[in-house]
């Protein structure tokens, strides 16, 4: 998720503040691929180029780092990629709107304006896409833990369904459920701190 928030702020800012550029068109072409790929598909893919043909990284967990790259980016890529085309068409709500036109016109930097003003006010769509991706990454995590062969709830999950063991796959699945519901309720509380409005209402 880290992985995918920086990637997806990032790019998003970007291309909402250099809009109809080269690196807007290209960028979001990108992030509709990222979004659109399985999880799978993807971290075969990845294993192929560069842990095959390049032999830069481990095609399987290995007990360093390095184990933890290509499945970081397998999973990061559909999150970010749908925070980056969310920050950008929130950002461009955000870039026309009286007080961001008389933030500019005190003076301000454009710094300041864009991280101040634009993207606080930007990210309560975005804090909700990231809410509910990190709920899918829970359950992405299964397959991603089989593709590279990580021990984790997911690979535990597959087990115990393999071997008919149902308290096996009862107790990841209440974890999950129980982590997808504290993740929505820290996003609500999360909205007040980005907008005090909400609060005083």
């Amino acid at each position: 998720m880290v992985f995918g928030l920086i990637l997806g702020l990032t790019t998003g800012m970007v291309s909402a503040i250099r809009h109809r550029s080269w690196f807007d068109n290209v960028s979001m072409v990108v992030a509709m691929m990222g979004t659109s790929m399985p999880i799978f598909w993807l971290g075969l893919l990845l294993m192929l180029v560069f842990a095959i043909r390049l032999d830069l990284l481990p095609v399987m967990a290995r007990g360093d780092w390095r184990m933890w790259v290509l499945p970081t980016i397998a999973l990061g890529t559909g999150p970010a990629g749908l925070i980056s085309r969310l920050t950008r068409s929130s950002m461009l709500g955000v870039l026309g709107d009286d007080y961001v036109r008389t933030a500019r016109s005190k003076g301000l930097s454009e710094r300041i304006v864009i991280y101040k003003h634009a993207l606080r006010n930007a990210m309560i769509p975005v804090v909700t896409t990231v809410g509910v991706q990190l709920g899918n990454l829970l359950a992405g995590s299964v397959v991603t833990e089989t593709v590279f062969g990580l021990p984790g709830i997911g690979e535990m999950m597959i087990s115990g369904i393999m071997n008919r063991d149902f308290p096996m796959v009862q107790g990841p699945l209440l974890i999950i459920a129980t982590s997808f519901l504290l993740i929505n309720l820290i996003t609500d509380l999360l909205y007040c701190v980005i907008d005090p409005t909400i609060r005083l209402r």
